[in-house]
């Protein structure tokens, strides 16, 4: 049966009380998102060591989906109420058709080429070149499908930087793909981190389906040391926030490659990080950049 999708302007203050009242009042399911998302307010929720993490975004968008038949206006009325708030005035309605959400969801995700000889391959498709390097990955809850350019970017780097017997970091795994590419491009050691259990379970999980050795750890867990190789594609706010605990992971003339930056922030990331790395210049893709340095 379908279902109506009321998408509805929040701020920090008053989200967490309005989902909570939503789910009260009758709301199938509420999820929260940054409204600024995809622009330069975008504003990144993280927890990373010597990093403060925020509270919520300071704009949000409350997604609430609600039956067919329910009245929308009676529903946040109530919700407003319970929770002690003015009635939510700025929202939209969209319907949301019923579907085999399954096979709709396995539909989007054909195999992806990176370059002629990496690819990626959700498991419910045939490889379209069997003798390629074809990683296994079906989207999930961690992020890192390939399907975003600063995946593509990244694994377009380890396919024609790695040589081989490299040791490499992946800081921020998500799905494990960018360390699970490393281990299959021929990386020594390879280990990866994320703050998010449920990342670093994902990420142990397809590297079992890609028979490939990695360690994956939440950061307090993983182990003093430095790496030739560091990659991580996050978002420039914690990657500025980041440099120190990131460079000191780099041996000297090691390489470090970042990612999950706009081409406009290009510049200021590289600013935080000149003291110790040399850079060439930025690789863009759909106004994303990766940056590779070498540390002096």
């Amino acid at each position: 049966m379908p279902w109506q999708s009321v998408r509805i302007l929040v701020d920090s203050t008053t989200a967490e009380p309005l989902s909570d009242a939503l789910m009260e009042a009758g709301a199938l399911s509420v999820s929260l998102e940054d409204a600024d998302a995809g622009t330069l307010d975008e504003t990144p929720l993280f927890g990373e060591p010597d990093y403060p993490s925020a509270a919520l975004w300071t704009h949000s968008i409350a997604v609430a989906l609600l039956e067919a038949d329910a009245d929308v206006a009676d529903v946040l009325a109530r919700a407003a109420t319970q929770a002690g708030l003015a009635v939510p005035t700025d929202y939209t309605i969209d319907s949301v058709a019923d579907a085999d959400w399954v096979r709709l969801t396995q539909s989007q995700f054909d195999p992806i080429p990176i370059s002629p000889r990496l690819w990626i391959v959700p498991t419910w498709h045939d490889a379209p070149d069997s003798t390629a390097i074809n990683l296994k990955l079906d989207p999930g809850l961690a992020f890192g499908t390939g399907s975003h350019p600063t995946t593509r970017l990244c694994l377009r780097w380890l396919d024609t930087a790695l040589r081989g017997g490299e040791t490499l970091l992946d800081y921020g795994c998500g799905s494990g793909i960018l360390a699970i590419a490393a281990a299959r491009l021929g990386a020594s050691r390879v280990d990866g981190v994320d703050i998010d259990p449920q990342a670093v379970e994902a990420s142990r999980d397809n590297a079992m389906l890609n028979q490939v050795t990695a360690n994956f750890y939440l950061p307090d867990a993983l182990a003093a040391g430095q790496y030739e190789v560091v990659v991580a594609n996050i978002l420039t706010n914690p990657l500025k926030g980041m440099a120190p605990l990131l460079g000191a992971r780099v041996r000297p003339q090691g390489r470090l490659v970042l990612s999950g930056i706009l081409v406009e922030q290009a510049e200021d990331v590289m600013a935080v990080y000149r003291t110790d790395f040399d850079f060439a210049p930025p690789v863009s893709e759909d106004g994303w950049v990766r940056l590779d340095g070498i540390k002096r």
